[in-house]
């Protein structure tokens, strides 16, 4: 009882000393600190900008495949009956079989898979390389072959589309996988340009001292680059090896100029669906009154099927996605 009566006393002379203005200065001081934030903590105002630009930026991108996802859900009663938008009076899975029988989803699936995954691996292993050398040593005409390879990137891929074409055809190359792995390899595959700018100012950014102490120590180039180099750039490896994978994965124009200019029965999931029509005429024909007529419901269940991948993909790795981009900020000495 006697604490409880000192600390009751000792409360009442501090608020007894607290003049009312200092009071104030008080309070405003801790509703700024509660709006604005104070040193390294975000305030209120901050955070509630922050989380609406996310909701906002999520909403539009969630919708979409949302949208998507219902729409190839529904019978073609629910399609027509505009009371049902987002919940379907039941869930019908006959979109999804027709659509999967129509891409052929099995083979179109290894193609893209081969198509995106090959390249890919080359143009990373490659790019690795070339930034590695233009970050790490000095050597003549070093600026211009820096400038040319900045040049390459700059031309409008359309104007190269043709003399390319015709180059791989007198090569032999048109017909087969060898179109996208030989020009990765050489280290002009799809955008090779950014991933060599990326490795090139990660490697830039490694300390140099790790690779004098490695020097010291008798260790050559290529022991640097693999044990010192490589370990360093795990999040540069990602980030390439995702971007790089995606790109060849969407990419519909020159798979069909130089892939199905020949007869081959190479495909892919994408070209499976720019064909989606006729082939769907093909297997389904459509009577008068007959249920298999195509509709938006079909035509969007081929689509999600077409995107579900790199959802997967994208859903496991995107963790080690987001922790390589805010890594890559690292800089070092």
């Amino acid at each position: 009882m006697a604490m409880k009566e000192g600390k009751g006393v000792i409360s009442v002379l501090r608020n007894q000393s607290i003049t009312p203005g200092e009071k104030w200065r008080l309070m405003k001081a801790k509703t700024a600190r509660f709006l604005f934030g104070f040193n390294d903590r975000k305030g209120f105002l901050l955070k509630l900008v922050i989380y609406t630009l996310l909701l906002c930026i999520g909403f539009v991108y969630l919708y979409q495949m949302l949208y998507m996802f219902i729409t190839s859900m529904k019978s073609l009663a629910d399609l027509l009956d505009s009371s049902v938008r987002w919940i379907p009076s039941v869930f019908y899975t006959e979109n999804y079989q027709q659509a999967f029988s129509v891409m052929n989803v099995r083979e179109s699936l290894l193609g893209s898979f081969t198509i995106a995954l090959v390249p890919t691996i080359f143009q990373v292993a490659v790019a690795s390389l070339v930034g590695y050398g233009f970050a790490r040593f000095n050597f003549p005409l070093k600026k211009v072959l820096f400038g040319l390879m900045l040049f390459s990137f700059i031309i409008p891929p359309q104007i190269l589309m043709m003399p390319t074409y015709r180059l791989f055809s007198e090569l032999g190359l048109t017909g087969s996988l060898n179109a996208f792995w030989i020009p990765a390899a050489l280290g002009q595959g799809i955008n090779s340009t950014i991933f060599i700018l990326i490795f090139y100012q990660f490697f830039k950014q490694t300390p140099k001292s790790l690779y004098e102490a490695a020097e010291v120590d008798g260790a050559g180039q290529l022991v640097s680059f693999f044990r010192i180099a490589i370990p360093m750039a795990v999040p540069a490896f990602i980030v390439s090896f995702l971007f790089s994978f995606v790109w060849y994965w969407n990419e519909t124009y020159l798979t069909s100029l130089y892939l199905t200019s020949k007869s081959t029965d190479f495909t892919t999931i994408l070209l499976q669906l720019q064909q989606f029509e006729q082939n769907y005429e093909a297997f389904y024909p459509v009577a008068e009154n007959s249920p298999n007529k195509k509709n938006e419901g079909i035509k969007m269940a081929g689509t999600f099927i077409s995107v579900l991948p790199l959802l997967i993909i994208y859903f496991f790795l995107q963790r080690y996605f987001v922790e390589s981009v805010d890594r890559t900020g690292i800089t070092g000495e």
